[in-house]
């Protein structure tokens, strides 16, 4: 037949000891490597997005101790680097019960120190405490007022009343100093400071603060509060 006849012509065409070619047909592996490749991608940007999530909260709180740089000239307070954090003291409340002074932990800490007498600086800063405080509206609950009085001598009954929503403590002046600290020429009950929710002192106001410059004080607490608020809701 002729079909024979050609295939027997092709096959006296190859050499002795050389297969002829077969027509088997083999699956490429291009579009399997493609896939896996496309599947490793997806695995990388999935772990990506866990690790960002884990970090959020990390992220944030760097942010919120640098956002006010003093070389950004727009902070008024000044940046305490490194910030330090609160010492293992006890603290005395009004009624003579004692508490670790940690306890304060997991709310930011607006502060003043002065001995109980309060001269009329003392008298000035809590004032301002409370005006800061409540010019933050619905972010004032996750700020606390706080008063350390550095001494034994009785509050006087004629500021009692105003201090109902401070904490007002009596700590050892002499480990406070070890903790917070003046501007150098001034002394610790000229300023207000700020502690974040985990102890750290990291800002201090300029001594002898007045109204207007409670207004520059206020816009310093009110972007921390925005930089922090993913990770530290009110209340402790």
């Amino acid at each position: 037949m002729s079909g024979s006849n050609s295939s027997d012509a092709l096959d006296a065409g190859v050499p002795s000891g050389v297969q002829p070619l077969g027509l088997t047909v083999h699956s490429l592996p291009v579009a399997e490597d493609a896939l896996a490749a496309q599947r490793t991608r997806q695995g990388r940007w999935k772990m990506l997005g866990v690790l960002l999530a884990c970090a959020a909260p990390v992220i944030a709180s760097y942010f919120a101790y640098y956002v006010v740089r003093p070389e950004g000239r727009r902070n008024y307070g000044e940046l305490v680097e490194p910030q330090r954090p609160m010492p293992a003291m006890a603290a005395q409340a009004l009624d003579g019960t004692t508490q670790p002074l940690a306890a304060l932990q997991g709310q930011w800490l607006l502060v003043s120190v002065a001995g109980g007498a309060c001269d009329a600086q003392c008298q000035g800063n809590l004032y301002l405490q409370r005006q800061l405080r409540e010019s933050l509206g619905k972010d004032k609950e996750r700020v606390d007022w706080v008063w350390l009085v550095t001494d034994g001598a009785p509050i006087p009954a004629t500021i009692a009343p105003a201090l109902q929503p401070a904490r007002v403590l009596r700590v050892d002046e002499a480990a406070l100093a070890r903790w917070l600290a003046p501007a150098p020429g001034h002394a610790l009950t000229e300023h207000l400071y700020v502690v974040d929710p985990q102890g750290h002192w990291m800002l201090r106001f300029p001594a002898h603060m007045d109204a207007k410059d409670a207004v520059r004080a206020r816009r310093d607490l009110d972007r921390l509060l925005r930089a922090s608020a993913s990770w530290d809701p009110p209340g402790r």
